[in-house]
């Protein structure tokens, strides 16, 4: 029997992007990661992959002492997952935290820990980095961690600083949008 096996980068040199703090940092980050993903090649799904990062580089951004100081953004593709990391210089640690439906903000990290493979931080002797990564595509179909329900089943792990199971083998929106409620309208 034949088979073909999808041949996948196994290690990108890592992008490293200066974004400045201000308005324009999320969408230059977002465009960022686009091209790597389009460069390298890699069976990423675009729009979660650019839509945790503009929530990463927000918050970072948001964090910082004003609009002249800059944070770091790393995009790499090793050990068959795309690494998305912001380093900035805030002291603040991600929180994760349960935002009630009528609220306009505090979903970021929501949407991180839903839709990644898995997330975290660690501090840095300027600040901290926070960071997610994605699986390729064509492993969605290898595991399902849903049940009936829509309810996540631990499969065993834990997401570096969440203290929740890792989010693999899921890259649907639909779920996170049905929670967010009006905000995806």
């Amino acid at each position: 029997m034949d088979t073909m096996t999808q041949i996948r980068p196994i290690v990108q040199r890592p992008r490293r992007v200066l974004l400045t703090a201000g308005p324009a940092a999320a969408a230059e980050g977002r465009s960022h990661v686009r091209a790597a993903i389009h460069a390298w090649h890699v069976p990423i799904d675009p729009h979660v992959a650019v839509l945790l990062t503009s929530e990463l580089v927000t918050n970072a951004i948001r964090h910082e002492a004003n609009d002249h100081d800059t944070v770091l953004l790393i995009i790499t593709w090793a050990d068959d997952q795309m690494r998305v990391e912001v380093h900035d210089t805030s002291r603040f640690e991600p929180l994760l935290v349960d935002a009630p439906p009528d609220a306009e903000t505090g979903r970021g990290l929501m949407l991180v820990d839903s839709l990644s493979t898995e997330w975290g931080f660690r501090k840095t002797a300027m600040g901290k980095v926070v960071y997610f990564t994605l699986a390729p595509e064509g492993d969605l179909d290898e595991g399902n961690d849903r049940n009936a329900q829509g309810d996540r089943n631990p499969q065993g792990g834990r997401n570096a600083r969440s203290g929740r199971p890792p989010q693999g083998n899921r890259r649907s929106l639909a779920p996170v949008a049905a929670s967010c409620g009006r905000l995806w309208h």
